[in-house]
Order: structure tokens, then sequence, then C-alpha cells
């Protein structure tokens, strides 16, 4: 079995923390644009465009060519969401873990290593709206270390870090389209408690829906 070292964030770990938080979120862009693509209000705007231009034109050509330019930027639509996403997450804490996590009570930053090298991230913080609670965040693995259970190891370690500082559970909050981050979580004893459409125009657009996740840990203290 692989030596997985899982250990706190050190100053050190900075450009790897990012790379991997940065390219994990990148990979969720061609499900977003498919979930995009699904919605009805998407593909009214497709249809609609290519029937005018069809009744219009009375070719393929021209209908063709909108459509396709209106597909490439629909998609560059969502990579400029992720992307926004992506910089105001690395200005909000991951440019600053030290200050935003190790110097705060009840909050943890902890990276998984292996050989030396680290292949995955996790953190854990208060969560103002649930104040009995914990909240893990910033779960990511590498993509080539995935399927070696290091995910099962960061989310016990944020369970165990809670449950030591005398909270009840802890949440997170995952997107529609990150369905292997469902299954994991469901997988590991999450209940799914709620869910919504992020509150921004494209997100809305989009039918963006984000799900909350919760841990109560008197119920996991049992079942183990």
């Amino acid at each position: 079995m692989t030596n997985i070292q899982i250990r706190k964030y050190r100053d050190d770990d900075a450009e790897a923390v990012k790379e991997i938080f940065t390219l994990g979120m990148s990979e969720h862009v061609p499900s977003s644009f498919t979930h995009m693509l699904k919605q009805p209000p998407t593909q009214m705007l497709l249809m609609c465009t290519f029937c005018a231009l069809m009744a219009s034109s009375k070719s393929f050509l021209l209908p063709i060519l909108a459509i396709t330019l209106l597909l490439a930027g629909m998609r560059q639509v969502v990579v400029y969401m992720f992307n926004k996403y992506i910089d105001t997450t690395l200005r909000k804490d991951l440019d600053r873990i030290s200050e935003a996590y190790l110097q705060q009570k009840d909050s943890c930053f902890w990276v998984a290593e292996i050989d030396g090298r680290v292949v995955g991230t996790v953190s854990c913080t208060t969560n103002e709206k649930a104040p009995a609670c914990l909240e893990l965040k910033r779960m990511a693995v590498r993509r080539s270390y995935r399927g070696m259970g290091i995910a099962k190891v960061l989310c016990r370690t944020v369970a165990d870090f809670t449950r030591d500082r005398g909270y009840a559970a802890v949440v997170l909050y995952t997107s529609v389209v990150q369905t292997d981050a469902q299954k994991l979580y469901e997988h590991m004893g999450y209940q799914k408690i709620r869910e919504f459409v992020v509150p921004e125009l494209l997100a809305k657009v989009m039918n963006f829906t984000l799900f909350e996740y919760r841990l109560d840990l008197q119920r996991d203290g049992k079942r183990d």
C-alpha cells in the first residue's frame, strides 16, 4: 500500500497547493459546459437561432456557422466563470494559507504527501451560518493519484479535527458537476441537506446548483 503522509501545510507547499487547486477546478469546465447545454433556456436559444437563420437565409451554412460560434461563446463563458472563481479563491485564502487557516482558531490546512510530493489538500474552518459545525474546504487530489484512498484519509483528518474540538458536525459544499466528489462524501457518511443555485447571473443562467452536505459526528462515532 502506498505510504500516504498527512501533515500540516508549510509555506514551501504554496505553489503545489495552488497548482492542485487550479488544475482540479479547471477539470470541471467540460462537464459544466455539458450541464449548460442541457438546460431548457440554452436549448431554446440554440433552436430559435437556428430556425430564425434558416428561415431568413434558406441555407444550412449560415445557421450552422452561427450555432458553432454561439457554442464557442458559451464555452468561453464557462471558462470565464471558473477562472473568476479560481482567481477569487487564490486572493481570498490560497495566497495566504498560514494567515487564513493556521493562525485562526479552530482552523487548519493539511496536505497529503507521497514520496516527498504534495498530491492532495484539504482545509477546515469555522462556518458562520452553522456555528456548531466546522466546514471542510479546498479538498483536491492530483488526477494521477486518485483512486488510492487519499481523499478518504483527508476526509477523516477533518472529521477527527472537528470532533477533537467539540463540534457536532462537518459541513461542506460541492457543485452539481462534481459527481465524483458527491459519491465520495456520501460514501464517507455525509448527508445532502440542501441545494441552491449560486446567486450570480451566469450561474443562474446555467442553473449551476450547489449542494450542502453534513456529517453528524455523533452518528459517525456510533457507526464506527
